[in-house]
């Protein structure tokens, strides 16, 4: 760590020598609109609180400068910023023409304001049509380009003009692994493409829990409370105008009809926004008692309204993108954000062509929450990007080297080749420790905490949160990028929900349990929890015998007996999340007695308990102790003095253990007549006690069919917590677990 570090400042030191030690480096920020200002803003404060490396100019074009769009240039000053030009660019019209001959007047403004200016390199965000004469501007005046948010995938004409501007610029700045590898597709230098995450996380994952309730009576009154109300956000679709007009006026239907505090915002300057608007007042919304309809609302205050909204309603990619932060409910409508990295917060309406479609999704999200999302970012953007200007030679070639196929397996780097390593924070709940774990995708434990599980809930979750916190801290240090969190716990768990429903009697005060939400909320992390037993076959899936493996059956064999099952490469829950309490399988009508209260269960012969129950019995009966072995007047007596004494030649404990791997055995043999795996897979202590035991049964009792099956020991050293965190790692991109 301390070699990468100095490895950081040497190189940092190399730059500024290459580039003349006394010049700072003249940063051009160029911002169009409300919503690119968002995201530039938090780098540009960064810029600006370091003098000594940067200069910064702040030119302003595009609708900042319409009064119609609430001349937001004002934002600007009121941050404290010197505004350096202002370029009138907008040619007021509503059709595609305005927005050709807006990108030209553009075109022909931006050279003089450029050569002025001479900037080192031009920071552009986005796909908007004012970014792309921009990017044109100072493509064509050797400029170099850092492009904001390229890579991703939308919808209609966005997705041609961010890929263009993609191929103009010189550097790249993007938000999630899937970006970065279309931007390495699209034959983009690897060298010169930082994962950052998006800079506004900076601020949002701070922002949820300040005033809020001053802010939501400001914009929608004093008698509203939160979570009942609706942001609304909707833009014309410049492909297909006359069809998200109809949308719009439709989605305002169903909003009057849905009879909630509603806050309007007013589209952006594209072809058909003054349709839209039009539409608006024909419904009487600016006047509407329901209805709040504003041209623009400040960022800051703007992340309060949609983290405490009942909903967010429209097809803003702020929808898909910055309110999953906050577990926000979203209704996206249409096709303008088609093809974005989405949280399982967003309900997708493709065809929204009735008024019933949109009153039915917002009878579906209202009022829900869901896990905070961090697709988009961790809230660490902007030290990155800082760090990744500061790098820039200035005496390198300015000619753009392209990347042809074929192209080299790569993960993304920051600038000085330091690997983030995409990791799962790891907790393990069991029936004495309570462990958290940072796992690499790669099955690494990276560091691991360990403290005793405690008594009752409320203690018990105190520490969850505790212990994942710090990890989280840690985390940064060791180099890893914490993509969510995974939770192995015993009992019967509901993993859509995140919710135990009910504990074994090893862990008390643990039924009913939502887990998800408040670690969710105090990490701002995606949360997935299951059942050890499953977590162990999905550890075998990912990292152990298992992997590649289409069909196959995982046993637990430690204080109690559980498992999980692998079917055509997919975890099995059953109806009521029961599947695969391997433990409970009946084999022998009138065995002893099991902690489920049943009778001859597996887990009542093969347990850890049920051997030390056995012990027990022999050590009362002076029985159990043969030569060579010795125990303390206070030792408790454990199944481990059981195996010692069988191993020792003790005949009665080795017809114990016998009698245990044969009810194993005879478990396993309905398991294959049931499910039909390839292979069985043996976990925890006593795996390599009965391994053979159960092969022998298999030999005798099974049909000829499934006699090959193979019977094998796990290899994991802790496939608990690699369960857990396989949870995370195979999950962390799919909408729905």
């Amino acid at each position: 760590e301390v070699y990468f570090k100095n490895l950081s400042k040497q190189k940092q030191k190399e730059v500024m020598e290459k580039n003349g030690n006394n010049h700072k480096l003249r940063v051009c920020v160029a911002t169009c609109n409300r919503a690119d200002y968002s995201k530039l803003a938090p780098i540009m404060f960064g810029i600006k609180a370091e003098p000594q490396f940067f200069e910064l100019d702040v030119v302003v074009l595009g609708s900042h400068l319409i009064d119609d769009y609430g001349n937001t240039y004002r934002m600007i000053e009121q941050d404290d910023f010197d505004i350096h030009t202002r370029l009138h660019t907008i040619v007021r019209g509503e059709d595609e023409a305005a927005m050709v001959e807006s990108v030209g007047l553009a075109l022909v403004k931006l050279p003089d304001v450029l050569n002025r200016l001479k900037p080192d390199i031009m920071i552009v965000h986005g796909d908007r049509f004012d970014a792309l004469a921009l990017a044109t501007s100072a493509a064509l005046m050797n400029i170099r380009i850092l492009h904001i948010e390229g890579g991703e995938v939308s919808g209609t004409i966005d997705d041609s003009i961010r890929h263009a501007i993609t191929k103009l610029a010189h550097y790249h700045v993007c938000c999630t692994r899937s970006a970065e590898q279309h931007l390495i597709a699209m034959c983009e230098d690897h060298d010169r493409i930082l994962l950052a995450g998006c800079p506004s996380y900076d601020k949002l994952l701070s922002a949820k829990n300040k005033d809020y309730m001053s802010v939501i009576r400001v914009w929608l009154g004093e008698d509203v409370k939160t979570r009942d109300y609706i942001v609304a956000l909707q833009h014309p679709v410049t492909t297909d105008i006359k069809h998200s007009i109809k949308m719009f006026e439709l989605t305002l239907d169903a909003l009057i009809s849905f009879n909630k505090r509603t806050l309007v915002l007013f589209p952006n300057v594209d072809a058909g926004d003054k349709e839209m608007v039009r539409v608006m007042r024909k419904k009487g919304i600016e006047h509407h008692p329901n209805f709040r309809a504003v041209k623009h609302v400040p960022f800051d205050q703007f992340i309060q309204l949609v983290a405490h909204a009942g909903c967010m309603i429209g097809n803003s990619s702020c929808g898909v993108r910055e309110v999953g932060a906050f577990g926000t409910p979203v209704i996206n409508l249409g096709t303008r954000q088609t093809g974005r990295e989405t949280g399982e917060n967003v309900l997708h309406v493709r065809d929204a062509d009735t008024q019933d479609k949109i009153l039915h999704a917002l009878q579906l999200q209202f009022g829900k929450q869901y896990p905070c999302s961090k697709i988009y970012g961790d809230g660490n953007a902007v030290p990155r990007i800082l760090k990744f200007l500061k790098s820039i030679d200035l005496k390198e070639p300015l000619q753009k080297k392209f990347c042809f196929p074929p192209v080299k397996d790569n993960i993304s780097q920051d600038i000085d080749h330091i690997l983030e390593t995409q990791s799962a924070l790891a907790v393990d709940l069991g029936g004495t420790n309570l462990r958290v774990a940072i796992v690499s995708m790669k099955g690494e434990i990276v560091k691991k905490y360990t403290q005793l599980n405690p008594k009752t809930y409320e203690d018990r979750l105190e520490l969850i949160l505790k212990m994942c916190i710090e990890a989280a801290s840690e985390a940064v240090n060791v180099n890893c990028r914490i993509l969510g969190v995974g939770i192995s716990t015993g009992g019967r768990v509901n993993p859509r929900e995140g919710i135990v429903l009910h504990s074994t009697k090893l862990i008390q005060e643990w039924s009913s349990v939502d887990l998800r939400t408040p670690i969710s909320d105090a990490l701002h992390l995606p949360v997935w929890v299951d059942n050890d037993g499953n977590c162990a076959a999905l550890a075998e899936r990912k990292f152990g015998h298992g992997k590649g493996i289409e069909n196959f059956v995982t046993l637990i064999t430690g204080t109690g007996i559980g498992g999980g099952i692998i079917h055509q490469h997919e975890l099995i829950h059953g109806s009521s999340f029961c599947a695969a309490e391997l433990g409970h399988i009946v084999v022998s009508l009138d065995g002893p007695e099991c902690l489920c209260g049943s009778q001859g269960c597996i887990e009542a012969y093969a347990s850890g308990i049920a051997l030390q129950r056995e012990a027990k019995k022999l050590h009362d009966e002076d029985l159990l102790l043969v030569e060579g072995m010795s125990m303390k007047k206070e030792e408790v007596v454990s199944a481990a003095h059981l195996i010692q004494a069988a191993k020792l030649g003790n005949r009665k404990a080795d017809s114990i253990l016998r009698t245990a791997g044969t009810a194993l055995g005879l478990g396993v043999v309905n398991i294959l007549h049931t499910m039909n795996p390839s292979l069985v897979i043996l976990s925890g202590v006593l795996a390599s006690h009965y391994v053979n035991a159960v092969k022998d049964v298999i030999n005798r009792q099974a049909l000829s069919s499934v006699k090959t099956v193979d019977v094998v020991v796990s290899n994991l050293a802790d496939p608990a917590l690699l369960g857990a965190a396989s949870l995370v790692l195979d999950y962390t991109t799919r909408r729905i677990y």
